[in-house]
């Protein structure tokens, strides 16, 4: 059984004001009288959610809290506060209360049996929609088939990360980050915990449909090379059609029974300049990802700290301080 020293619940937050204060008081009850740190991340919030934070922070020095410069995104979001947190055990929470604060209990009993991972799955999902849902499903069916790791279906970013597995992923320095994805990669002991995940108790979700279909395709390229791989197959497949049409064509001509026709030369040529941009399409995203790596800009910019530390420099792997 293991012993745990310091804990830090990591909870990215943006335009979340219905929410705070419910989210730190569940919190703080859940944990008890663990010894714990919450590392609170302000992403660029433009309600009240700021000053809301810092009225916690200064009413309660465990909570640090970490203002970015602006929006820089969800998963931004939570790698500066994995950044910042000093904890031993680390959990990642979304702070909408969809994943509710006592299940962190469960993960930490987990971690003592031996688990380096903990990753909560989810048994129900109330207050989504159809929409959601089947994307979400046919998400985790397209990933499992075409990505070169195991992701549990219905398991998002809410999970607990010991140390040794945290540090390793902090190590990954790409800017097109799949946390969920990245903490299965780095591999060891890892298990799951169930939940049921409730309806939202306040705001809206940032997360449009959009920004859903956007944060997929980024988790397939980021683990898969599948795409390009189906546009190269994509493209013998049509050269070896083209290839047979030429004596087809010939034979045709000669026996007196082609007929010059417009408007099948006018598709065949469509679909062929639709597949070329799409097989464009896909090629591009790859090197677009390829040009934000040698960039080399901060994943995300600290504004403020509040009762926070910068990391040390000497490990420092993903953000500029």
């Amino acid at each position: 059984m293991r012993e745990l020293g310091l804990l830090s619940v990591v909870a990215p937050l943006h335009d979340e004001e219905d929410t705070v204060a419910a989210f730190h008081a569940r919190t703080v009850a859940a944990l008890g009288e663990l010894e714990y740190e919450l590392v609170l991340v302000d992403d660029g919030s433009r309600d009240g959610t700021s000053e809301l934070l810092h009225g916690l922070a200064a009413a309660d020095e465990r909570v640090k809290l970490i203002s970015l410069s602006r929006n820089f995104g969800h998963q931004a979001a939570i790698s500066a506060g994995l950044e910042h947190a000093r904890g031993d055990v680390v959990v990642m929470i979304d702070a909408d209360l969809q994943d509710p604060p006592e299940v962190i209990g469960e993960m930490l009993d987990a971690w003592r049996r031996g688990a380096d991972v903990v990753y909560a799955v989810r048994t129900s999902r109330e207050g989504e929609t159809r929409f959601k849902l089947a994307s979400a499903r046919w998400f985790y069916r397209v990933f499992a088939r075409v990505a070169r790791i195991e992701l549990s279906a219905d398991a998002g970013d809410f999970r607990l990360m010991d140390r040794a597995p945290l540090d390793a992923l902090l190590a990954m320095p790409e800017r097109t980050r799949f946390l969920r994805g990245m903490s299965v990669w780095v591999g060891f002991t890892q298990t799951a915990v169930a939940y049921r995940r409730a309806a939202r108790t306040g705001g809206s979700t940032k997360f449009t449909a959009a920004r859903m279909l956007r944060f997929a395709f980024d988790a397939i390229t980021s683990f898969s090379h599948a795409p390009l791989q189906a546009a190269t197959l994509l493209g013998f497949v049509f050269s070896i059609l083209a290839f047979l049409a030429i004596p087809l064509t010939v034979v045709a001509r000669y026996a007196d029974i082609y007929d010059r026709g417009v408007p099948s030369t006018i598709v065949v040529v469509l679909l062929l300049g639709g597949i070329q941009l799409i097989t464009v399409g896909i090629i591009g995203e790859y090197v677009g990802r390829i040009y934000d790596e040698v960039k080399h800009r901060p994943l995300y910019i600290v504004r403020e700290r509040v009762n926070a530390e910068a990391p040390d420099p000497a490990s420092e792997r993903v953000g500029k301080r």
